[in-house]
């Protein structure tokens, strides 16, 4: 198989990915959010209108969409392996969409360290699957069965830890309290599936998919510092930020803390990643064929880290009632995001879709001036030593490249230098705060609650 069918074939499984996450926003409205951060007690009444009304519109979505699915194969012109695949993350939406209420106990009770488990079991499970067809040649239909089994294992496993008995009712009177914080949480929530998940839908009709799997390839890898890390801590950050909703003062440590964390792990992962991204396309042969989404990558990079920053405070703005707020925020990053891009794409290629990224997320002096007219906290003091330290970590890197040019070996040695100075550097003039961040870190896992 070529190159070029290889990245095909990821297009295809990118484009019809966002297609399903488009097709899921429909099936929610905001009850699960509304449940984590409700201030008081969730009752039976509560979990079951839940579970409920997210079960039908998840029922009739799935329905319509398999109606639509061959429709939607002649949109993108896919062959039966695409119909297929498509298919298979129908159902896969479906199943996952059981998982809601175990996950929103779990949530409420900040018990991450179990919710972690099926994460890391569907990730397994997927990956083993895809890998071992994708390598025996199955192409497409190795995501097909690697999204079935990723579903399966995940249900399996979210109701092992988190056992919790079905029913079905709706009380109006849960229901309309429920849906008074949800709706416009959903809302926030659409905008921003038309912001992302439907622009992807929208580069697969103009952009070859070839070039599609270049911008999906680009966009994975300079987002793995926001996957291993920021994903998690904006899980814990949410329900977290929403039981010290009443305490301001509180809340604003919360969130400088939580600003220092992930600038603290997420810049010198970013650095490491972009330092070495390009040795590696040149040392692996396989990897030659991803060199021109490189410029792609690094303006994703960029944007991530930026992300990383403005994504927290919107959470505590969710976390404290404040979902207007993000609501009209979401409506001018959508707004910006369709123009810029368009714009963009006409005036750079497929690269302008990380340009336009990059301009959007440089947003974030707005998020950051909105919060802090509601609590009070220190944005530049949460972030100044990482950003420091990590300017100090990456010239070790650019010396080693103007001396050494882009030898793999000789980048993974300056880039461990620098790694070591950041270190040094942090631990210096931020060592309690990471002591204070360890602990509470350390009162998450399982062996310390157990004592």
């Amino acid at each position: 198989m070529s190159d070029i069918d290889i990245a095909s074939i990821f297009g295809v499984f990118y484009v019809v990915s966002a297609v399903i996450s488009f097709l899921g926003y429909f099936s929610d409205v905001g009850l699960a959010a509304a449940l984590i951060q409700k201030k008081d007690d969730l009752t039976r009444e509560d979990l079951v209108t839940t579970f409920t009304i997210q079960q039908f519109l998840v029922g009739l979505v799935s329905i319509i969409s398999f109606l639509l699915s061959g429709r939607i194969a002649d949109f993108y012109r896919l062959d039966s392996a695409g119909v297929y695949l498509l298919q298979a993350l129908i159902i896969s939406f479906f199943l996952s969409s059981l998982k809601t209420i175990p996950s929103v106990l779990l949530e409420r009770r900040l018990e991450f360290h179990k919710l972690v488990i099926p994460n890391i079991l569907e990730t397994i499970g997927f990956y083993l699957v895809a890998v071992i067809l994708a390598w025996r040649g199955f192409g497409i239909s190795s995501f097909t069965a690697g999204v079935l089994v990723r579903a399966v294992v995940g249900l399996v496993a979210v109701y092992s830890i988190e056992p919790w008995r079905v029913g079905m009712g709706i009380s109006k009177r849960v229901a309309t309290r429920l849906l008074r914080f949800g709706v416009p949480f959903q809302i926030n929530s659409f905008l921003a599936l038309i912001k992302d998940d439907l622009l992807t839908v929208f580069l697969g009709k103009v952009l070859p998919f070839t070039e599609v799997g270049y911008i999906g390839w680009a966009k994975k890898w300079a987002e793995v510092p926001l996957r291993l890390v920021m994903d998690s801590v904006v899980r814990v950050a949410f329900p977290a930020f929403s039981r010290l909703q009443q305490d301001m003062t509180l809340l604003g440590r919360a969130i400088e803390r939580t600003l220092f964390g992930l600038s603290v792990t997420i810049f010198p992962l970013t650095v490491v990643i972009a330092t070495l991204v390009r040795p590696m396309i040149d040392v692996i042969p396989r990897y030659h064929k991803w060199e021109p989404a490189l410029l792609s990558f690094y303006l994703f990079a960029l944007s991530s880290v930026l992300a990383c920053l403005s994504t927290p405070l919107t959470n505590a703005l969710n976390a404290i009632g404040k979902i207007k707020i993000t609501l009209w925020l979401m409506v001018l990053w959508t707004s910006l995001t369709w123009v810029v891009t368009v714009l963009f794409i006409r005036l750079f290629g497929f690269h302008g879709v990380s340009a336009a990224l990059l301009f959007i997320a440089s947003t974030l002096v707005i998020v950051v001036a909105l919060v802090k007219r509601i609590v009070p906290f220190s944005f530049w003091r949460s972030i100044r030593v990482p950003t420091v330290g990590v300017c100090i970590m990456g010239l070790f890197p650019l010396a080693g490249r103007v001396v050494f040019g882009n030898g793999f070996v000789w980048n993974l040695l300056a880039i461990t230098m620098g790694g070591i100075l950041y270190i040094v550097f942090v631990w210096r003039f931020e060592r309690n705060t990471l002591q204070v961040i360890i602990r509470d870190m350390q009162i998450l896992l399982p062996w310390k609650q157990s004592r």
